[in-house]
């Protein structure tokens, strides 16, 4: 069933006349775990705005077609109402991390819901537990590595236990091997709790391998949508500059060149057994 349904979206900023989102399609599932992807500037990050009632309860502006997120319709729901339902991890995760505690930090969200203590104290350690951050309760969250913060930010948004997790761009500021662990991460939440999520992001060589889904966007549309394997090796995407993986156009190259693996590949561990079996086989 539909977790989140766009239909015909059109937006446009205050005090420009251009629209950011010129007619955006797009039906995301409950449970699937979704890249959204595309040139800078293409309108991935206001698409996002729009799935958490930023825009247009925050940002303002005009806005037409339809935004349902968990039966919500967004034009019709106050943000704090959404919130419940949708949690947003910014791309900067300092600038949602704010007290002088990791655990406060974690219980803000909550806290203005109203929530009673007892069942807070609960969600809060559950969603401290999942992130591996029980230790770092009493931490300030300025104190904190990189990697540190952004699993902060996003025990601050499993503590209200969406339905849906979006985040922008979460490993802007982490080296490859923490993005790794963030999106290892990330991939287990969606798998054990069922999180319908969407990842913004560049670094496709890194998380290709662990989407079902990836959609493209240029200039505001909704250009590609469809499995990894699909989209990635599409001319189209090559055509928009999208980074496709180093692996993937060595898998193209061969294929060019009539040398067949098994299956197409979209990461290095397939491609490695790919060419171990051409090598069994011959």
């Amino acid at each position: 069933m539909p977790i989140i349904e766009v239909k015909d979206l059109f937006y446009t900023y205050p005090n420009f006349t251009e629209p950011f989102l010129k007619g955006v399609n797009l039906t995301i599932d409950k449970g699937d775990l979704v890249l959204l992807t595309g040139p800078s500037g293409c309108g991935k990050t206001t698409l996002c705005r729009c799935l958490v009632g930023l825009i247009p309860h925050f940002y303002g502006g005009e806005v037409s077609g339809e935004v349902v997120v968990s039966s919500l319709p967004v034009k019709e729901h106050a943000i704090s109402e959404l919130a419940q339902h949708v949690g947003f991890v910014f791309q900067n995760p300092e600038n949602q991390l704010f007290a002088l505690s990791v655990e406060k930090d974690v219980a803000f969200g909550l806290e203005n819901l109203g929530m009673p203590r007892d069942e807070m104290r609960k969600n809060v350690d559950w969603a401290m537990d999942l992130m591996g951050i029980g230790n770092l309760r009493e931490s300030a969250p300025f104190e904190l590595s990189g990697g540190q913060q952004q699993r902060v930010a996003i025990a601050s948004v499993l503590a209200m236990k969406p339905e849906v997790m979006i985040l922008d761009e979460p490993t802007s500021f982490l080296d490859p091997v923490t993005a790794r662990k963030l999106f290892e991460i990330v991939r287990s939440l969606n798998r054990a709790l069922d999180l319908t999520v969407v990842l913004v992001e560049h670094r496709l060589s890194l998380l290709s391998s662990y989407v079902s889904r990836i959609v493209v966007m240029d200039e505001g549309r909704v250009k590609m949508d469809g499995a990894p394997i699909d989209v990635l090796t599409s001319k189209e995407t090559r055509s928009l500059g999208i980074g496709v993986p180093k692996i993937m156009q060595l898998y193209q190259t061969l294929v060019e060149n009539d040398i067949q693996l098994e299956k197409p590949v979209i990461s290095i561990d397939d491609f490695v057994e790919g060419i171990r079996s051409l090598l069994k086989n011959d």
